[in-house]
C-alpha cells in the first residue's frame, strides 16, 4: 500500500509526464483553382489544422495565413523560379502588446480542429513581370502560440503547396485614398489623437535626423539600434531620416477603418502619404516606446520614397538582437528606426 504522500507524488510525476509529452504541431494546406483567368479571380484558401494534442492559441499576426490583410504572406514562383511583384501592405504588429494589453487577437484551435481562410492574392501581388505561367503557392510556415505559462512558442507548420496556371489579366489597380481629405472614416476624437501623433512624429523624425547629422561615429544610441558603426550604414540611415523628416505628416491622409486586432497600422509602400490606423494605435501613448508618434515614424519609413524599410523583426528585444547580429538588416528594419527615434529609455 502506498501512503497518501507517495500517491500524491506519483500523481505529480504522472501529470508532469503528460505535460512533457504534449505536442504543439500544425499543418498548413494551400488550395484553390488549378486554372485562373484574370488575376482578380486568384483566390486561395489556407487550412490550418492543430495536429498536436494541446489546444493552441495562435497569434493573428497580419503577416500570417490567419489574416486576410494583403501582406507578403505567400511564397510564389513560376516554372522559371520567378516571383510576382509584391504590392501589398507592410504593417506594424507586436505580440508583446497583444499579451501585455490582454487583447483577444488569437485563433484558438483544439487538437484536430481546423480553420479555413480565403486570401485574395490579386490585392498583394502583380504578375505582370513574371508573366502567364504555372505557379506554385506556399504560405508562411511559422506560427506563434501563447502557452498557459505566458511564454510565446514558435510552431513550424508542415505544409502542402498549391499549383495553378495564371493567364489573362495579370494585375489589378488599387484605388487609393482621397488625397484631398486628411481623414477617412475617423471620429472627431480620432482626428484629435492623430493630430497629437503627427506633432510627436514630426519631432521624433527631426530629432533623429539632427542627431545622426551631428554624430558621425559610434554612440550607445546608434549601436543599440543599428549595430556596429559603419560610415556607409550610418549614411543610409541618415538618408532615411532626412526623407522622413522632410515629409509633411500634416499633409498625409489617415484612414481609421482598419479593424485588425493586434495591429497598430499599415501602409502600401508605393502609396506615399497614406497611413491606415488599426485598433492598437488608439490604445497606446502619444510618445514613448511603441507610441502613436513612433508608429507614424515606423510607417513613414516603409514608404518607397523614404527608403522602403521592411518588417524583419518586431519589438525592442528582437530589434536590439538584430542590430547586434546583423547591422545590414537592422538599418532596413522599421522597428529599429522607430525605437531609435523614440529613444526610450533615453541614450546619448
Amino acid at each position: 500500500m502506498f501512503s497518501a504522500t507517495a500517491k500524491a507524488a506519483l500523481v505529480s510525476v504522472a501529470l508532469s509526464a503528460m505535460t512533457a509529452s504534449a505536442t504543439q504541431s500544425v499543418s498548413l494546406k494551400v488550395a484553390g483553382p488549378s486554372d485562373v483567368t484574370d488575376v482578380e479571380n486568384l483566390k486561395v484558401t489556407t487550412t490550418i489544422t492543430n495536429t498536436g494534442d494541446e489546444t493552441l492559441r495562435l497569434f493573428n499576426d497580419p503577416n500570417s495565413a490567419l489574416s486576410t490583410l494583403p501582406a507578403n504572406t505567400f511564397a510564389i514562383s513560376n516554372s522559371a523560379g520567378a516571383a510576382p511583384k509584391f504590392q501589398g501592405i507592410k504593417a506594424k504588429y507586436s505580440r508583446d502588446t497583444v499579451v501585455a494589453k490582454n487583447l483577444k487577437s488569437f485563433t484558438v484551435l483544439a487538437p484536430g480542429e481546423s480553420i479555413d481562410t480565403t486570401h485574395d492574392l490579386s490585392a498583394a501581388y502583380n504578375f505582370t513581370e513574371s508573366g502567364e505561367d504555372a505557379y506554385t503557392f506556399d504560405a508562411a510556415k511559422t506560427f506563434y502560440h501563447l502557452s498557459d505559462n505566458g511564454s510565446v512558442v514558435p510552431v513550424e507548420a508542415t505544409t502542402k503547396t498549391h499549383s495553378a496556371k495564371v493567364a489573362g489579366k495579370l494585375a489589378v489597380s488599387r484605388k487609393g485614398l482621397n488625397k484631398r481629405a486628411k481623414y477617412n472614416g475617423c471620429s472627431s476624437d480620432q482626428e484629435s489623437q492623430i493630430d497629437d501623433a503627427v506633432s510627436a512624429a514630426t519631432t521624433y523624425a527631426s530629432d533623429a535626423f539632427n542627431y545622426l547629422s551631428e554624430n558621425t561615429e559610434s554612440t550607445d544610441r546608434y549601436s543599440t539600434w543599428f549595430g556596429e558603426y559603419d560610415a556607409g550604414r550610418h549614411d543610409t540611415v541618415l538618408s532615411h531620416y532626412q526623407k522622413i523628416s522632410e515629409g509633411d505628416y500634416t499633409s498625409f491622409t489617415y484612414d481609421c477603418t482598419c479593424t485588425d486586432d493586434g495591429t497598430y497600422a499599415y501602409v502600401y509602400p508605393d502609396s506615399y502619404g497614406e497611413i491606415y490606423l488599426c485598433p492598437v494605435f488608439w490604445d497606446v501613448d502619444v510618445t514613448g516606446t511603441d507610441s502613436k508618434g513612433g508608429t507614424l515614424v515606423h510607417e513613414a519609413s516603409h514608404f518607397t520614397d523614404n527608403g522602403g524599410t521592411d518588417d524583419i523583426v518586431y519589438g525592442q528585444s528582437s530589434a536590439k538582437s538584430l542590430a547586434s547580429s546583423d547591422p545590414d538588416q537592422a538599418i532596413q528594419n522599421a522597428d529599429n528606426h522607430e525605437y531609435f527615434a523614440e529613444n526610450n529609455p533615453s541614450q546619448s
